[in-house]
């Protein structure tokens, strides 16, 4: 491949500006978290993620250090049709004694195609001698020929000041002179990592107005977040003066991870009224954090600030009266900003308002039946006091309430079927070798249905007994997919005599939905939880209800 620099075909009226920079570097430093591993394939889906949020560079990774990356580079430049972000391609300044034009990871750099070059450099002087193992002032070389190398060629180029926080607490002029080189070679943007990680918001920010004054560099941070401060350090940097910020989706990276991007941003363009995103992007924010979670195949942190299913969560009674007034007492945002929403749990810790409001999110407006109200609270509270949990539980509380609203002093409303028995046989053979059988006997629409099923466990085969017997009169039920399980022995409870909660999660494929169980054994309570997935998702599917 030539090496002369490609042509930017990013449509630069769409992007904020080049004022403030956005740098997502997911695919590279966030792909060194434990647990994660990238194909192609993978990179290529998260890049596609990351330019429809908006980002305004995307380090894809390092060409030429391994096939991957040099085959990710080659298929996005060829593939993707960035509409926000350019490519940004990672590697290092020449080795010691060797010039630019002849050091083969130089090369490689040209020959990614990519427009944007980060050039990683060692700015503490202990890295310098015993890491690189040359000189002070042959470092400095190093910075400048590489910088100059590629700027000569059309590139534009970023260099990462490797450990710069470390290294200027220990040589405050030497780490002062790397970030200088840099700048007058000709860098776009110097940018002082906290590799470590060991960093506080106060000394971030004084380090950066310091370098600042004393280079007239145009700077940005990369923080690692070992210290539980990655967000916070990076919003010090932009109060002292940084323009240019690297971060990772849902804080990926090395160790403990780097500074999340979607934080950053949302408060960026929330609370300090920067706009660093395409006009609408922010409000994509939780459906392109919880897409790069699926692609990396890491459960999405339910707790993540701005983007967690729990972010505008409210449990606490107290709570939910103030909100019932007015949301923003308690909600620092509005959750639709950054495309979540808010949700009320229910649980023995809920009062009316927390129940008015559930109903509410639910299609149903409770207000004017004080009675109604008082009856699912108490319902609530009584099954929590047994073991149930209706906070992780949304369909099941969801159907109680339908069973207080329609269902009559049998409060079994708008059910699908009816159980008769069920019976579950675990066989063990001399072999080693395990059976499992399950037979339910049920009523549905006025049919008497008996149905067995066979699983390599004996809820599994509970579960496919339970569909043997039922698709045939709910053909909606093929849909559906048990997705997770969850067992717990409850505290308070001993042995063999515990009482057992199973939480299940079931899905249709557009929805997912969770239900709960309780009894003396982990079957029976399978069953309960079982049951009310199925009820549920024959609701949604729209099915007619009847025994």
């Amino acid at each position: 491949m030539p090496q002369d620099a490609p042509s930017d075909a990013v449509p630069r009226d769409a992007l904020p500006g080049d004022d403030f920079h956005v740098f997502d570097t997911t695919l590279r430093d966030g792909a060194q978290r434990e647990g994660i591993n990238l194909s192609v394939a993978d990179k290529l889906t998260i890049a596609r993620h990351l330019d429809d949020f908006g980002v305004g560079f995307i380090e894809g990774g390092w060409p030429g250090a391994n096939p991957r990356d040099t085959e990710f580079f080659q298929r996005a430049l060829a593939e993707i049709d960035f509409r926000h972000a350019q490519l940004v391609a990672f590697g290092a300044t020449r080795r010691p004694g060797v010039a630019a034009t002849d050091d083969p990871q130089v090369v490689a750099l040209a020959e990614s195609g990519a427009p944007v070059v980060t050039l990683v450099a060692k700015s503490h002087d202990r890295h310098v001698e015993l890491a690189l193992r040359t000189t002070r002032e042959e470092n400095l070389a190093m910075v400048h020929d590489t910088v100059a190398h590629l700027r000569g060629l059309g590139r534009r180029v970023f260099v990462d000041c490797e450990h710069f926080f470390d290294g200027h607490r220990a040589d405050p002029a030497y780490a002062t002179q790397v970030v200088r080189t840099a700048h007058e070679a000709g860098a776009d943007v110097v940018v002082l990592c906290d590799t470590n990680g060991g960093m506080l918001p106060g000394d971030v920010q004084a380090v950066v107005r310091a370098v600042l004054a004393d280079t007239g560099a145009r700077l940005g941070v990369h923080a690692q977040d070992d210290t539980g401060c990655a967000v916070a350090n990076t919003l010090a940097a932009v109060d002292a003066g940084a323009t240019h910020v690297q971060c990772t989706a849902n804080g990926y990276g090395e160790r403990v991870g780097n500074a999340n991007l979607f934080p950053v941003v949302a408060a960026l363009e929330l609370k300090y009224g920067r706009r660093v995103l395409p006009e609408g992007a922010l409000a994509e924010m939780t459906r392109i954090s919880h897409a790069v979670a699926e692609v990396v195949n890491l459960t999405p942190s339910t707790h993540q600030p701005y983007v967690g299913t729990s972010a505008f969560a409210h449990k606490a009674g107290l709570h939910a009266s103030a909100i019932k007034v007015d949301p923003d007492l308690y909600q620092h945002i509005d959750p639709e900003q950054v495309g979540n929403s808010m949700r009320m749990l229910v649980s023995d810790m809920a009062g009316r308002a927390s129940v008015e409001l559930k109903g509410r999110e639910l299609g149903y407006d409770l207000s004017g039946d004080r009675d109604l109200v008082g009856r699912i609270v108490e319902r609530v509270k009584e099954k929590e006091l047994r073991g149930y949990t209706y906070e992780a539980a949304d369909a099941s509380f969801e159907l109680l309430l339908r069973d207080e609203v329609h269902g009559g002093p049998d409060r079994r409303a708008e059910r699908f079927f009816r159980l008769e028995s069920w019976r579950a046989i675990v066989e063990d053979r001399p072999d080693g070798s395990h059976a499992n059988e399950a037979t339910v006997r049920l009523w549905a629409k006025g049919e008497r249905v008996v149905a067995t099923g066979e699983g390599n466990g004996p809820v599994n085969a509970l579960d496919r007994a339970l569909r043997v017997g039922l698709e045939r009169i709910y053909p909606g039920l093929a849909r559906l997919e048990l997705v997770d399980y969850k067992v717990r022995i409850l505290e308070g409870t001993h042995g063999t005599e515990s009482t057992t909660r199973v939480l299940i999660s079931t899905s249709d494929g557009a929805a997912e939905w969770s239900t709960v169980g309780v009894a003396e054994n982990v079957i029976a309570a399978s069953w309960q939880a079982l049951e009310d997935a199925y009820t549920y998702g024959l609701l949604r599917a729209g099915a007619t209800p009847g025994e």
